[in-house]
């Protein structure tokens, strides 16, 4: 049995299909949990962007990806037991568009393990195409009320024994002997 409720929209949707009126498309909204996935030469990496509280950040991050900026690039960085740090240097231009902060404090996205987050300068908003995924909880990397943090946007959801491999392949000064090619980065929805 049809509700009232039910009926009357029936009724106009079907009396809007008959006057040939076409109701506007809803505005599409990204979803909360949008994965992308690392392809590279030590295996995959699964990550979930959390585009509900860090919209700024996971858009930036996206338009690099969706622009095919990483393909090619390389994890460079790397430090045991704190983070691994990738990008497409080559491909980094100084007229790259840095985005504004979107910090732990204000996001309640922390420097957990696993975490993926931007690399920047001193600077707070001078993140542009440069990320680092953490290998162990970095709380210090949070922020305070007088230091601002790295943003983090999202998490490994599948993949953390290649990011420990990264983590500790050999490196001097904190730079990979050997840099980690990435593959690829694509969305997986």
């Amino acid at each position: 049995m049809k509700t009232p409720r039910f009926a009357f929209l029936a009724l106009l949707l079907a009396l809007l299909g008959l006057a040939g009126l076409r109701l506007p498309a809803p505005a599409a909204t990204p979803p909360s949990d949008v994965r992308v996935k690392i392809v590279t030469q030590q295996g995959d990496i699964i990550v979930a962007l959390d585009s509900k509280r860090a919209p700024k950040t996971v858009a930036n991050f996206l338009h690099y990806v969706d622009g095919k900026f990483y393909d090619g690039g390389t994890f460079f960085r790397a430090v045991p037991g704190f983070v691994i740090q990738g990008g497409n240097q080559p491909r980094e231009r100084p007229g790259d568009q840095p985005i504004p902060l979107e910090g732990p404090l204000s996001t309640g996205i922390r420097n957990k393990d696993g975490a993926i987050s931007m690399a920047r300068t001193s600077d707070p908003n001078s993140a542009t195409s440069e990320f680092f995924i953490c290998d162990g909880d970095q709380p210090a990397l949070d922020g305070s009320n007088t230091a601002p943090g790295y943003a983090a946007f999202g998490h490994v959801v599948s993949g953390m024994n290649v990011v420990r491999a990264i983590a500790h392949a050999p490196a001097q000064d904190e730079h990979l002997l050997e840099p980690v090619k990435i593959v690829k980065i694509v969305r997986l929805h």
